[in-house]
C-alpha cells in the first residue's frame, strides 16, 4: 500500500509539459487555424512542414495558435516586442509547480492556500501570468517598468476574463535608470530550424560550496541602478509562494548579437543589462534577503551554466537554507532554473543527501577549433577505459554505453579510485540496440553518454541512468561530476 501511495503521489507531482514528447503538429495547427496557414512550407530536406523562424509574423501567429488551442488563451502582441516560446515557457511553470509540491519546506504561505505569483518583468506578453493561471489555477502580480509592456499586458489579461480577477499588472516606478527594464522575459533563440521540442527538467539540490573570492564583479553587481526589481515593488503586507524572471542575458548588445536562423523580436531593454544576468540576479538575492519571509521560493531563468556556481556560492553566502537548481532542454539549447528559500527545511537530515538524479548534462565551451563531438566522444571512451569499465562507442548515435561494476562504484563513491591500466583500449562488450549491455544489477550500473553539437565551440555532454532503482544509482551522479572534470581538463580552452 505504501508503494501505492509513493507511485500516486509523484504522478500528482512530476506532471509532465505537454510538450514534452510530442512537438505541435504545425499541418493540423494550419487547418484549424488558416490565419496560421499562410505562414506554413513544406521543406523537403527535413521532409514535413514548417515555418520561417527568421519571420517575427510567423513565431508570433504561432506563438498564438498554440495558446489558443492548447491553453483558450487569446493572445497579441505589437511589433517588435519579444515573443516568447510556449514550450519553454511551460516547462518553467511546471518546475516551479514541483518545487511548490515538494515537502522541502513548508508547503504553503498564501491566503486560502490559494498559489500566487510574482513574475519579474511580465513584458508585453505576460506569458507566465497566463500560462500560470491556465495550467495551474495560481493567481499573479505581474511587473514591468514600460507603458507598452504595462499597456498590452493589461490587454492580454482583460482580452482573458476567465482569469483577469486572477492577475494584477503592477507598474514599476523606475528610480532614473532604465538600462535594463521592460520584459525581463528574454528569449535567446533556441530552436533548429524546424521545430519545437521541450525535452525534460532536470532537478539538482545544490550543497553548500565555499565562498568565492571577493572579485570586481561583485563590486560591479552591488552598483547596480536599474530600475526596482522585489524591494519597492512587493507591498509590506503581500506574501507570495514564488518569484520568477527570465533576466536579460546580456551586457550588451554586441554580445547579444543577431541570431539568423530566429526571429523573436525584442528590443534592446528586453535583452540587455549592464553586468548581464549575473549582476540582474544577484540584485533579486539581495533583495531576496529584504523579503525572505514573503515569498516560499524565489527562482530565476539562467542562459549560461557559468553563472551557477558564481550566484550559488552568493545564495549560500547571504544565508540560504535551500539551493535547488534544474536544466530546461529544448531542442539542443539549454537553459538552467535556479531556485532557493530562506524557509527552515522539513527535513534537515536529508538536506545534503545526493538526489538520485536519472539524467545529468553539461555544457563544454570554447573548445579549441580542432577538437569536436567525435574527439569528445572518443576521450569518454578512454578516460572508462582507464578503470577496466566495459563499454561501446556508437559513432551514428554519438553515444558511449559504459557498464560500470560494484566494485567500481563503492571506489568512486569513497573516493579511492585506482588506475587500472593506463593502455587499455576499450572493447565492444556487445551490440546495444537490445540493451543487454546497459542493464543495471545489483553488482552493476548501466549508464549512457551522449554528446551533441551546440555551436562551432560547445557541445552538451549528458549523462543517462539506464535504471534509476538500481542498488548502485547513487554513485551515478559522482560518476559523471568525475567525468566531467576529466573531459573540462582536456579540452577546455584555460582562461587568463
Amino acid at each position: 500500500m505504501g508503494g501505492n501511495k509513493k507511485r500516486k503521489r509523484k504522478e500528482e507531482v512530476k506532471v509532465k509539459c505537454k510538450y514534452s514528447e510530442n512537438s505541435p503538429d504545425f499541418t493540423h495547427l494550419a487547418s484549424l487555424y488558416p490565419s496560421f496557414q499562410p505562414f506554413l512550407h513544406y521543406s523537403s530536406r527535413h521532409n514535413y512542414h514548417t515555418i520561417d523562424w527568421t519571420d517575427f509574423n510567423a513565431t508570433r501567429e504561432l506563438t498564438r495558435v498554440l495558446l489558443l488551442h492548447h491553453h483558450s488563451l487569446n493572445w497579441w502582441i505589437p511589433d517588435g516586442q519579444l515573443c516568447p516560446t510556449v514550450p519553454n515557457r511551460s516547462n518553467y511553470i511546471y518546475w516551479v509547480a514541483d518545487l511548490l509540491s515538494s515537502d522541502i519546506i513548508p508547503n504553503t504561505i498564501s491566503a486560502g492556500g490559494k498559489v500566487r505569483g510574482f513574475d519579474i518583468g511580465t513584458g508585453a506578453n505576460c506569458i507566465y501570468p497566463l500560462l500560470g493561471a491556465a495550467l495551474m489555477g495560481w493567481s499573479f502580480v505581474g511587473s514591468d517598468v514600460t507603458d507598452v509592456a504595462i499597456e498590452w499586458a493589461e490587454k492580454n489579461v482583460n482580452n482573458n476574463p476567465h482569469f483577469s480577477e486572477m492577475i494584477e499588472i503592477r507598474k514599476v516606478e523606475s528610480n532614473g535608470s532604465t538600462s535594463c527594464v521592460q520584459g525581463l522575459h528574454y528569449e535567446e533563440p533556441v530552436h533548429s530550424g524546424t521545430e519545437i521540442n521541450l525535452c525534460e527538467s532536470i532537478n539538482t539540490e545544490v550543497a553548500p560550496l565555499p565562498s568565492l573570492p571577493l572579485d570586481s564583479h561583485i563590486q560591479e553587481n552591488k552598483n547596480y541602478r536599474g530600475p526596482p526589481i522585489l524591494l519597492g515593488v512587493v507591498r509590506d503586507d503581500e506574501k507570495f509562494d514564488f518569484c520568477m524572471c527570465n533576466p536579460p542575458f546580456f551586457e550588451s548588445l554586441e554580445e547579444a548579437g543577431l541570431n539568423p536562423k530566429t526571429s523573436c523580436g525584442g528590443t534592446s531593454k528586453e535583452m540587455v543589462c549592464p553586468g548581464g544576468e549575473k549582476a540582474f540576479i544577484t540584485r533579486i538575492i539581495e533583495d531576496s534577503t529584504e523579503l525572505k519571509h514573503q515569498f516560499r521560493w524565489f527562482t530565476s531563468m539562467i542562459g549560461r551554466k557559468t553563472n551557477l556556481k558564481y550566484l550559488t556560492s552568493k545564495l549560500w553566502e547571504v544565508g540560504v537554507t535551500i539551493v535547488k537548481t534544474t536544466e530546461f532542454v529544448q531542442g539542443r539549447t539549454s537553459r538552467w532554473g535556479l531556485a532557493w528559500s530562506f524557509w527552515p527545511p522539513i527535513q534537515k537530515s536529508s538536506i545534503f543527501l545526493p538526489e538520485k538524479k536519472s539524467n545529468i548534462s553539461f555544457l563544454l565551451e570554447d573548445l579549441p577549433s580542432q577538437h569536436g563531438a567525435f574527439n569528445v566522444l572518443e576521450a569518454i571512451k578512454s578516460y572508462f577505459s582507464l578503470y577496466g569499465l566495459s563499454c561501446t562507442l556508437n559513432t551514428s548515435s554519438f553515444t558511449v554505453d559504459v557498464v560500470a561494476s560494484k566494485d567500481y562504484c563503492d571506489s568512486i563513491m569513497t573516493n579511492e579510485l585506482p588506475v587500472i591500466n593506463k593502455s587499455i583500449n576499450c572493447q565492444p562488450s556487445g551490440e546495444t540496440s537490445n540493451g543487454s549491455i546497459l542493464n543495471s544489477s545489483a553488482d552493476r550500473l548501466g549508464l549512457r553518454i551522449s554528446v551533441f553539437q551546440q555551436s562551432r565551440r560547445t557541445l552538451l555532454v549528458k549523462g543517462s541512468l539506464q535504471d534509476r532503482n538500481s542498488p548502485l544509482s547513487g554513485a551515478f551522479s559522482v560518476i559523471f561530476q568525475k567525468l566531467e572534470e576529466a573531459l573540462r581538463s582536456k579540452f577546455c580552452t584555460k582562461s587568463g
